[in-house]
């Protein structure tokens, strides 16, 4: 195969409102610090649709998404010693920073001010931007790939480079603990992980979801109740009773409802909306010295050890296995929300 640079075969888009197509795409040739992962699977993620479709502002196009992937390291450069020839690799949405700031060195990445996302992203190695997962082949630092345990499904362990980090980095910061009351907003392929998530620390969990069809399917996951969201009475009930409310919608909506459900102390932290949430009265946020926070998925270590954490305790996404011929359907399938809960491209077909 050689040490590149590699044409390989990718999946995109050439404008916000076309369908996906096969095309090839370049990645580098590998530098010392580099591994070669042949992409096996990458996950569907409501964020590769709304950059895909310009909604976060313009694309770069051709776009191909992806940041969900797992893969066989193929290749290494001269310097790699994390991974070796045949390991299983993860990547997710970060593939580099500055390595130097106070985030940085913190494995904090996610925060860094000059960090890269895996595509559509302004490519600081080659030029022009990078490309994500839709694809057979990608070269990342060997820094910012996951090492993958042998053994475990690979496709339901794809989510959780994104929504599994996602939901685990505030479960971790806010310290969830066994009896602990805690909301999720919103059942898919964040909120589903975050219930399991959850859960598995023995924490009392209630899911908000504004589809009747998923009442019975969020107890199934493990929720103690499911709420809808126009249930006023359930609403009212559960007045000042949560430690810790987790908001996965990735939309805007009005949030002061769900504020009145955290008791003093409490908080609601945002991983899924990124425009302009609604109705936040400072009155709601003062009378209970109630919190509003935001989270962005995670550091490389704390990824590393998401992925550690669901492999020591059989934890993985429920997704539904798509080929890439597929994924125009799919996006317009996470939208209608007609998914439980992640769908998983196979690039090995």
């Amino acid at each position: 195969m050689g040490n590149g640079p590699y044409s390989i075969k990718a999946y995109g888009v050439n404008g916000p409102t076309d369908g996906f197509q096969a095309m090839t795409i370049e990645r580098r040739a590998l530098r010392p610090d580099d591994v070669l992962i042949d992409i096996m699977y990458c996950g569907i993620c409501h964020s590769d649709i709304h950059m895909a479709r310009s909604e976060w502002g313009p694309a770069n196009y051709p776009c191909v998404p992806g940041h969900e992937i797992i893969g066989r390291v193929v290749a290494v450069g001269s310097k790699v010693r994390k991974f070796r020839v045949d390991d299983f690799a993860g990547v997710g949405c970060i593939v580099d920073s500055c390595g130097t700031c106070e985030c940085c060195e913190s494995d904090l990445e996610q925060y860094c001010p000059d960090w890269t996302l895996v595509f559509n992203a302004p490519d600081k190695i080659s030029g022009g931007y990078n490309y994500g997962g839709f694809s057979d082949k990608i070269v990342v630092r060997e820094h910012y790939a996951i090492r993958v345990p042998p053994g475990v499904d690979l496709p339901a362990m794809a989510p959780l480079l994104c929504a599994g980090i996602t939901t685990f980095s505030p479960i971790q910061h806010w310290k969830v603990e066994s009896g602990q009351r805690v909301g999720v907003i919103g059942l898919g392929g964040l909120g589903h992980m975050a219930v399991k998530l959850a859960v598995s620390r023995k924490a009392d969990v209630t899911v908000f979801t504004t589809s009747p069809g998923k009442v019975a399917a969020a107890r199934e996951l493990g929720a103690r109740e499911a709420v809808l969201w126009s249930d006023a009475d359930a609403m009212q009930r559960l007045t000042r009773h949560f430690d810790l409310i987790i908001s996965t919608v990735p939309k805007g909506f009005p949030v002061n409802q769900f504020l009145n459900l955290l008791q003093v102390d409490g908080t609601l932290v945002n991983v899924g909306a990124l425009d302009q949430l609604e109705d936040i009265p400072g009155m709601t946020l003062t009378s209970g010295r109630r919190s509003l926070a935001g989270s962005v998925i995670g550091g490389i270590a704390e990824t590393q050890e998401v992925m550690d954490y669901c492999t020591a305790h059989n934890i993985k996404a429920d997704i539904e296995l798509i080929k890439p011929d597929q994924i125009t359907e799919a996006f317009d399938r996470v939208v209608n929300k007609d998914i439980r809960y992640r769908f998983v491209i196979d690039l090995t077909s």
